[in-house]
């Protein structure tokens, strides 16, 4: 009985496995479609699609414009990777890494603005984009020939506008050339710190005081130098009618050469080269502090009578004009340092703001060549004072009356004329 008792219930085990199996199988086939989970394709497979390469118009011939296809499933990746050779080269090595795009970004981008890797005029390229993973593995795609090359265009249609107003500012300045040769009277605005400078010079002679021009702290290349110097030649001229002793000191040796020859021509154009001394243009130093207590001694020691400053200038400005300021003189600046006019403004007589400073040496020598420039430069400046005039009319009557006059205006700005 006891071994009945245990091959029964084995027996009855043995019989019943293959019933389960069948159920099994039978769960397997009635489960529902939409419970079942499709696989989804290997990363490796999830490669960009066709690569298309343009050449982008107006520019020198150095930049593509590559766009391409993102593969149909995109999950797992976390960037693509942009190769370029050219074309025709086996060399494995020389594809280079030119553009990272991130998945979530537009597949479109601009070659040929990376310096290490440039876009070579006429040159044919060819390109693969791989496919980047969380992981940092690259599954590349096939390689796509670029198709076009790019060339550069001799006219850039976009800037047709600019074309336009730089004829017509060409053209007034011309006008204004002829128009002053011919001998014709044309009005300029009296700027006070100009019409100061006979008054100051004239206040040294009678003095018997020297006269400190200090043509700025920059460079030759500065136009605000160059300026300074034109204005100085004005001035020495005049001084050397009036014998009046003069103190130039330089931060920059080409400046200083520069200088030194302006004032002798200046003395010889008035009659004196006898007069000119030499020691009276001098280079002191480079060194920006050193050159402002150097000049400050100057001032405490000789007393000059009437400072002029002008050019560019930076911290050193304030330092200067205080000190003219206490020792009595009458002080002239002129700059076009933003950053600096509030501390000639409120230290100095006369102060030459901005492109005053330009207009200064057309204003002293009165050379036709200058004011025709200067009258040329103050009609285009009117002509856009005029259109920015118009602009706040229509923009006035599209807020009462709800026109779009403004939006034509600016369509007409805006809009490319060619293309």
């Amino acid at each position: 009985m006891r071994k009945n008792w245990i091959v029964v219930p084995a027996l009855m085990i043995l019989l019943l496995l293959p019933a389960l199996s069948v159920a099994q199988s039978v769960d397997e086939i009635l489960t529902p479609a939409a419970e079942v989970q499709l696989e989804q394709p290997d990363p490796g497979l999830d490669v960009p699609g066709t690569i298309t390469v343009l050449d982008r118009k107006n520019d020198a011939g150095d930049l593509l414009v590559v766009s391409f296809e993102q593969p149909l499933y995109t999950d797992g990746i976390f960037a693509y990777n942009v190769y370029r050779r050219v074309a025709g080269e086996s060399d494995a090595e020389a594809w280079n890494l030119v553009e990272i795009i991130p998945a979530d970004e537009p597949p479109e981008f601009i070659d040929g603005y990376d310096p290490e890797y440039p876009i070579n005029s006429g040159v044919l390229y060819e390109y693969r984009i791989a496919s980047v993973n969380i992981d940092g593995e690259e599954f590349f795609g096939p390689v796509f020939e670029a198709g076009t090359v790019s060339v550069g265009e001799i006219y850039h249609t976009g800037k047709t506008r600019v074309l336009i107003a730089g004829g017509l500012f060409i053209f007034l300045i011309f006008y204004y050339f002829a128009k002053a040769q011919r001998g014709a009277k044309m009005y300029l605005r009296p700027i006070a710190g100009i019409e100061a400078i006979d008054e100051a010079i004239g206040r040294a002679t009678e003095m018997g005081k020297p006269i400190l021009y200090v043509p700025g702290l920059s460079s030759i290349a500065d136009v605000a130098t160059i300026a300074s110097l034109t204005i100085l030649g004005r001035v020495a001229k005049k001084i050397a009618v009036y014998q009046t002793p003069l103190i130039v000191p330089n931060r920059d040796p080409i400046v200083f050469t520069v200088a030194e020859e302006v004032v002798k021509q200046a003395y010889l154009e008035a009659g004196r080269p006898d007069a000119y001394d030499p020691d009276s243009v001098f280079f002191l130093t480079t060194s920006q502090f050193a050159f402002v207590a150097g000049v400050n001694g100057m001032m405490m020691r000789e007393k000059p009578a009437t400072n002029f400053y002008l050019g560019m200038f930076w911290a050193e400005s304030l330092l200067l004009a205080e000190t003219g300021s206490l020792s009595g003189a009458i002080q002239i600046a002129g700059t076009d340092a933003v950053t600096q006019l509030p501390f000639f403004i409120t230290t100095c007589d006369y102060t030459l703001i901005g492109e005053e400073l330009y207009a200064a040496s057309a204003y002293l020598g009165q050379e036709p060549k200058q004011i025709g420039a200067l009258k040329g430069q103050d009609a285009c400046k009117g002509i856009i004072m005029g259109f920015i005039t118009v602009a706040l009319i229509f923009g006035i009557i599209d807020v009462v009356a709800n026109t779009h006059i403004l939006d034509w205006l600016r369509d007409l700005v805006t809009s490319p004329i060619m293309e």
